[in-house]
């Protein structure tokens, strides 16, 4: 039997996965990591502890499959995207905490570039829009606000690089200073046509070309080795990097255009896949790259992304006190038929596609006397299927289909109270695959492919089996009520903080 290992670090915890040669799950272990809130708005990560939470993963998954280092034939990455670490290229030293995804302390370099820019132009070369979600405007803040930075960036001294710039630079002892394509579309500096960094991006945010990693391919080479020193104790093939929402899209297999995936996790993401052109959106979505094979033209997708999903359970959970655990909140949303009136819209951070509004706030809308924990708790839910719903819409408008079916990954499809509301509002069947963690099986997948566990895209496409479907039973009008108090809701998060837009 040959192993494969995925490295998985997400926004709130990291995870390394073994998988067997049939892309069934050996053995995983998660540690979860602090978030770090030094503003309103502003959310941070400590990169040498995500390094060390991998490092324990790594060690206790080999540990519970009662494998080592060495039987392993190669190792995935998939990580969060757009999140920034700047480091010393040399001695791995860190210049800063990470800027996570959410992080919108780039807001106002943003808005200003907005209105001198041409949003078009960056669109066409980028794929995407002025937004700080994006690590343009992380890395640019770091430049102007680190005592020193600019000066090492400028030497090419410090590396401003996603996370897993950050973990196959650790990985292998210090050698490789690389990204793969799937991530570097996500900083709004790489021209989504040539696959490379950008000059006129790069001068927009005054940002020096030689402090960015290496832009390499998703899968069919191996990057780099890991040191016998380090977690695996063995020289073990790095030999696949996609983003998270990549990666979800590569392990559910849809290898094909118009094959689309959503991800439930902290935040929600879909993708569709539009093969080797990269179509540019009307409706507030991405153009991104999915994943690129070395020696192949890339593959592209239109993407929509929800900042909060996962995360408001987690908020419900500790900040809130309303529950102990995710299964307590499924439980409680269970007891009622309905929210009982109650629709949250948690735009912590604003609001991201279809609307791209980072002048809204989260609003609980619709309370009543009548209104009781466990309304709150389906309304927690329930946010996450509406926030997706927007985004649905807006993809069957741009590329002028009609989902007929919908593959279903992450944490948050283990709720089936979450899972049966979303059948019922998009009409179609939401289908979850016998492998949930698909994140992970992407990363697998890519490190396989590179490494001969696995031929083709064919032979894995074979491999995909689907454990349980739900469909729809929603009436219309029941469907289209709820939507319109849905949109009610959102309209009054609008406006709620000043923004110069």
């Amino acid at each position: 039997m040959k192993y494969i290992g995925a490295l998985d670090q997400g926004t709130t915890s990291s995870r390394f996965i073994i998988f067997d040669q049939e892309g069934a799950i050996v053995s995983s272990h998660q540690s979860e990591h602090r978030q770090i809130y030094p503003k309103p708005g502003w959310v941070e990560h400590d990169p040498i502890e995500i390094w060390q939470m991998c490092e324990l993963c790594i060690r206790e998954a080999l540990k519970k499959a009662s494998l080592t280092g060495s039987d392993i034939q190669g190792i995935g990455i998939t990580n969060q995207r757009e999140t920034i670490i700047a480091f010393d290229r040399k001695s791995g030293a860190v210049r800063h905490n990470a800027i996570v995804w959410q992080d919108l302390r780039g807001s106002d370099l943003i808005n200003d570039l907005a209105k001198r820019g041409d949003a078009l132009a960056v669109q066409q070369k980028s794929g995407l829009i002025f937004s700080p979600y994006f690590s343009a405007s992380k890395i640019a803040w770091l430049l102007d606000n680190v005592p020193g930075l600019r000066q090492e960036a400028e030497r090419g001294d410090v590396v401003f690089g996603t996370i897993d710039t950050w973990l196959a630079y650790n990985l292998s002892g210090k050698q490789a200073v690389i990204t793969d394509v799937s991530n570097a579309s996500r900083y709004l500096l790489m021209d989504i046509n040539t696959l490379s960094w950008d000059q006129q991006l790069l001068d927009l945010f005054n940002i020096p070309i030689q402090a960015l990693p290496k832009i390499v391919p998703s899968t069919g080479t191996v990057y780099a080795h890991t040191t016998v020193d380090g977690p695996f104790g063995a020289s073990v093939p790095v030999a696949g990097i996609l983003g998270d929402q990549q990666a979800a899209l590569f392990g559910q297999a849809c290898f094909f255009a118009g094959m689309a995936k959503s991800t439930y996790g902290t935040g929600c993401f879909l993708l569709v896949n539009t093969g080797e052109e990269a179509k540019l959106s009307k409706e507030g979505l991405l153009t991104t790259v999915a994943y690129q094979v070395a020696g192949c033209k890339p593959v592209y997708a239109l993407e929509g992304s929800v900042a909060v999903a996962g995360s408001l359970v987690q908020w419900a959970r500790d900040n809130l006190k309303l529950v102990e655990s995710a299964q307590e909140l499924d439980r409680l949303a269970e007891s009622v038929p309905d929210c009982g009136g109650v629709y949250i819209v948690p735009a912590f951070s604003g609001l991201f596609a279809p609307y791209w509004r980072s002048d809204a706030r989260g609003v609980i809308a619709g309370l009543t006397g009548f209104a009781n924990r466990a309304h709150i708790c389906r309304a927690i839910l329930e946010s996450t299927a509406f926030q997706a719903w927007d985004i649905f819409s807006g993809i069957e408008r741009d590329g002028n289909i009609a989902l007929s079916e919908l593959k279903v990954d992450g944490g948050m499809t283990n709720s089936a109270p979450l899972m049966a509301f979303q059948a019922d509002l998009l009409g179609v069947p939401v289908i979850r695959p016998l492998v949930v963690e698909t994140t992970a099986l992407g990363a697998a997948y890519a490190a396989g492919l590179s490494t001969g566990v696995w031929e083709d895209l064919k032979t894995l496409a074979a491999q995909w089996k689907e454990e349980r479907r739900w469909q729809p039973a929603m009436a219309d009008d029941e469907r289209m009520a709820k939507i319109g108090f849905w949109k009610k809701a959102v309209s009054r998060t609008l406006d709620w903080v000043q923004t110069d837009t």
